[in-house]
């Protein structure tokens, strides 16, 4: 085969450092927009950005030739440099969680990370996280995983 197709839709989340509340309501528009332009400058699509004040979802399509790490390292790296450019004292947490998605339920998980904050008055980060881990049948250890 002459070319390279691929679909790789990816859920990515991670949190604040200690999961504090360093992203307040007033700073995240602007901040996705700045996480945005930074998938953009590596070729990612960015179908969705969103979170709250101390975690970030994306779902994201990733070209074949950006691995999954490289992809998360080079999007926390730069958002976190920038917030702390902005005056926050700015920190994410060490790993993430990382879930193909289907395209056919693409749509479901865009409204999912656009209605965070409504989802979030319902339940909290670690049991939000720990549900995906399980739907995916990721084996953790919750003394590990939320550090």
């Amino acid at each position: 085969m002459a070319n390279t197709y691929s679909q790789n839709n990816v859920h990515i989340v991670f949190s604040t450092r200690g999961r504090r509340a360093l992203i307040p309501a007033d700073f995240q528009a602007d901040f996705w927009a700045y996480t945005a332009g930074i998938c953009k400058k590596l070729s990612i699509r960015v179908r969705a950005v969103g979170g709250t004040e101390n975690h970030m979802h994306l779902l994201i399509k990733i070209p074949p030739a950006i691995s999954i790490a490289k992809a998360v390292s080079a999007i926390k790296s730069n958002s976190s440099r920038w917030a702390n450019e902005q005056n926050k004292r700015f920190t994410w947490q060490e790993g993430y969680g990382a879930f193909s998605v289907s395209h056919a339920v693409v749509p479901s998980v865009i409204r999912y990370i656009e209605n965070q904050a409504i989802h979030h008055k319902k339940i909290n980060f670690e049991a939000e996280f720990a549900g995906f881990l399980k739907r995916h049948e990721i084996g953790f250890d919750p003394k590990f995983a939320f550090d």
